[in-house]
């Protein structure tokens, strides 16, 4: 095995559920503020659908497209990283398409089937 396979296999995250395009995910990710000089860190949340994926192995990354106060919110998380706490699955969706881009021209037109 190569030194670099041996490196980026240690830094992957084993306890990942799997998700694809489609479903409609919870994100936890680690905020670290600064109070008074105090360091704390909380998990928010970010609720949406997975519109993307890309990538593999380490630099793997998902798009999380979600709809606050009527505003559409895209984030770009990365698989592997220290700053996510957590992935949970809502409901698994059935899509067609491998990116889900058009979403964002349409505000609730479309629904997302339910895989089962």
């Amino acid at each position: 095995m190569d030194i670099i396979e041996k490196i980026t296999e240690s830094q992957m995250k084993k306890d990942l559920p799997e998700f694809r395009v489609g479903d409609s995910v919870v994100v936890g990710t680690i905020i670290t503020e600064s109070r008074g000089g105090k360091l704390k860190e909380r998990i928010q949340d970010f609720k949406g659908e997975v519109i993307a994926r890309k990538g593999k192995g380490v630099s793997e990354t998902f798009t999380v497209r979600g709809v606050y106060s009527g505003v559409g919110v895209e984030k770009t998380f990365h698989v592997h990283s220290n700053k996510v706490a957590y992935i949970k699955i809502l409901k698994p969706g059935k899509v067609r398409r491998a990116k889900l881009y058009f979403l964002r021209d349409r505000q609730s037109q479309y629904k997302i089937k339910e895989r089962r």
